[in-house]
């Protein structure tokens, strides 16, 4: 396969393996990884759920779609997203007009599984943090679906399978994009 040309951008609610396959993307397509919330905590020197503890979360969101800009501005790169960067109008047309974007989905018993035992996740520091997932899907399923070029469910498949089928359909989007030669 010829390098894949442009950039990835992996959308999706957390827990479903954006960073994760992410990482494994950028290999498998010879890309740089970049995780928005690594990006901003280094930007910041503070810790996301500090940021939402100070700022609240128009605050975090503010700081997250910036980065977003300049991140979707750059070439070459997998780019994981928080799972509410799709809240922002203007995240959702960075996203979709700077580089493929792949949904990853996954059920919200799925994402519990995932990220229940996680202690750096703020919106999930809540009295019922699955109720918490559902209401934060049933809302952004839809965005997810209007930025993506491309749904893959990861839901209890691994990381290896994904990433393999998102390089074999990404590189349909490629060559859909690549230019024909004349005479073709």
């Amino acid at each position: 396969m010829a390098p894949f040309q442009g950039n990835v951008f992996l959308i999706g609610p957390m827990g479903a393996g954006k960073s994760t396959i992410g990482r494994q993307l950028a290999q498998a397509l010879h890309l740089e990884f970049i995780d928005c919330d690594h990006a901003i905590e280094e930007q910041t020197g503070a810790s996301i759920a500090l940021i939402f503890d100070i700022e609240g979360e128009a605050g975090f969101r503010s700081r997250e779609s910036a980065m977003i800009e300049q991140l979707t501005a750059l070439d070459g790169i997998v780019l994981a997203t928080g799972g509410g960067a799709v809240l922002d109008p203007a995240n959702r047309t960075w996203l979709h007009t700077r580089g493929q974007v792949a949904y990853l989905a996954c059920s919200v018993a799925q994402q519990f599984e995932r990220t229940r035992h996680s202690r750096h996740r703020p919106l999930l520091q809540a009295p019922n943090p699955e109720a918490r997932l559902t209401a934060l899907l049933e809302m952004r399923d839809p965005l997810y679906r209007e930025v993506a070029h491309l749904v893959v469910n990861t839901d209890h498949r691994s990381v290896g399978v994904v990433v393999k089928e998102l390089v074999r359909r990404l590189a349909r989007t490629d060559d859909e994009a690549a230019p024909v030669s004349p005479g073709h």
